[in-house]
């Protein structure tokens, strides 16, 4: 049957992996380096992939294809089980790749201190739009400063949250744009907004407000304002 479906340039793909992290289908693999399109039956045609990919080599044609077939796609979800979600790391930008390990403790983490970091990345400029990670999850939008300012930062804020980072003095943009489009595709159940006390931050206060209004979803949320010198000054 002709369909529309995604046609992955291997030119222009550039091994980083987002897109077979962003197709819950399983669709899409990584081979020798390069994203590529391993069952048209897998293919929902939707384009969950496309946001996700950072090199726009992913786009829709319409071409023979097999139909996509809903059964098959959930006989292997079954037979992947509860394990990690991770994306195989072959090729392209290792500050990329999109993994999650959902840790308690971690090997080489101080006594005492073990980190609580489940996903990666946390830059919200390298963060996928679309991750298995971030659908059910409690999502903790950081200011990068206040990890260092405030002590406890992994125990209080990252424990049990997906975590995103930014400086939108030093980053230069708005990140409302790509936190709207994370909280109107996946089922993000809260928001925790922890900012510095100095101006600059907030920027990343509005962004993530804004955020939460045009996503257009009731999603609980509060902020939490860091001094220079790690105490909490405010929450709200």
């Amino acid at each position: 049957m002709i369909r529309r479906i995604i046609q992955i340039d291997q030119v222009r793909c550039n091994g980083c992996g987002l897109c077979a992290q962003a197709c819950h289908e399983g669709a899409i693999a990584m081979e020798n380096g390069k994203a590529k399109l391993i069952r048209d039956d897998y293919c929902d045609g939707l384009g969950d992939c496309l946001p996700a990919c950072p090199a726009g080599a992913i786009t829709f044609v319409e071409r023979e294809a097999a139909p996509y077939d809903q059964a098959a796609v959930l006989a292997r979800q079954r037979g992947e089980g509860q394990g990690q979600q991770r994306v195989k790391p072959e090729g392209g930008c290792p500050g990329s790749r999109a993994q999650f390990h959902g840790r308690t403790e971690s090997a080489g983490s101080a006594p005492g201190f073990p980190s609580q970091l489940r996903q990666w990345p946390v830059q919200i400029k390298l963060a996928p739009i679309n991750a298995p990670y971030f659908n059910g999850a409690h999502l903790l939008i950081a200011a990068d400063c206040t990890a260092y300012a405030y002590g406890d930062f992994h125990a209080r804020f990252i424990r049990g949250k997906v975590t995103l980072i930014g400086c939108p003095k030093l980053d230069g943009v708005d990140y409302g744009e790509k936190l709207t489009q994370i909280l109107e595709q996946n089922e993000i159940k809260s928001v925790t907004i922890v900012r510095m006390e100095v101006p600059c931050c907030g920027g990343l206060q509005r962004a993530a407000e804004a955020a939460l209004k045009a996503s257009g979803k009731l999603i609980p949320w509060h902020v939490v304002t860091i001094s220079v010198d790690g105490r909490i000054l405010e929450e709200e």
